[in-house]
């Protein structure tokens, strides 16, 4: 990985929400058709890096560089093309209610673009084929089950022929069978279509089935970037008590520190 160009750079990544510091100078780099995976637990800083990278967040300081390019300080316009290159799976899917699937699915070209409904149709019925539903063009998102609903919102994530996709959270709430359905479908992209990815996540298994390279991420730093075997032989004990899913340790020691500082507070 280290020969090739990255995709995307994080340098430095700092993010306040007035004084309260939820990313705290973290810096990582992803590389062409790369499965990069950010692990943490609840409230680790993890969709709030993801979201920095698609530029729905500013940074308080430091740089988000994608493609070579510095967007941190873009316009709205500029930041619009760089998008057009980027799809992104919110962790609920987000689909629009009152839309059937294939309109969901095309609602980028039927917004922005010239083409026709039947064209934008066979394009939605292509997407939708990539992860596995056939059949489900007409129904509406409260028809399907929750994995179903998910693998419909990657069919809208990946409509524009993204370079690159940003899932969040992309195996919550999903059985095992579709969880794994899902990580398939993170691998085959990358496979078949040269798709780099950016996966957040706390699902141990699909981490590390899915990863080329981890980083481990708590209370907004980063404690190990490695590929898999290297997280599992990371000597950090805050990484080793999360993948061991160990009752104690210093996360454990570290939240009940904070609910101490709360009670002294009140």
């Amino acid at each position: 990985m280290k020969n090739k160009e990255p995709k995307i750079i994080v340098k430095n990544l700092t993010k306040k929400f007035g004084d309260r510091e939820i990313l705290k100078n973290i810096s990582f780099e992803v590389y062409d058709k790369e499965i990069f995976v950010i692990m943490g637990g609840s409230g680790s800083g993890k969709s709030t890096t993801i979201k920095h990278i698609i530029g729905l967040l500013k940074p308080t300081s430091g740089q988000i560089i994608v493609n070579g390019v510095d967007i941190t300080n873009l316009s709205n316009e500029e930041l619009i093309e760089i998008r057009k290159k980027m799809g992104y799976l919110f962790q609920e899917g987000a689909l629009f209610d009152s839309l059937t699937i294939w309109e969901n699915v095309g609602f980028y070209y039927l917004e922005n673009t010239n083409m026709s409904p039947k064209e934008v149709f066979k394009l939605a019925q292509e997407k939708l084929k990539l992860v596995g539903l056939q059949g489900v063009e007409y129904l509406y998102p409260s028809e399907l089950s929750g994995g179903m609903r998910k693998r419909a919102s990657l069919a809208r994530a990946i409509a524009t022929n993204p370079e690159i996709v940003l899932y969040d959270e992309p195996n919550s709430g999903l059985d095992p069978v579709t969880s794994a359905l899902i990580d398939k479908l993170v691998m085959d992209l990358r496979d078949n279509l040269g798709v780099t990815s950016v996966v957040v996540t706390h699902d141990l298994e699909s981490a590390f089935t899915i990863a080329d390279r981890i980083a481990m991420i708590h209370k907004g730093k980063i404690y190990a970037i490695g590929t898999p075997e290297e997280i599992k032989r990371s000597p950090d004990p805050v990484v080793q008590q999360f993948i061991n899913r160990k009752a104690e340790g210093p996360i454990t020691e570290e939240l009940m520190r904070e609910v101490i500082q709360k009670a002294k507070v009140k």
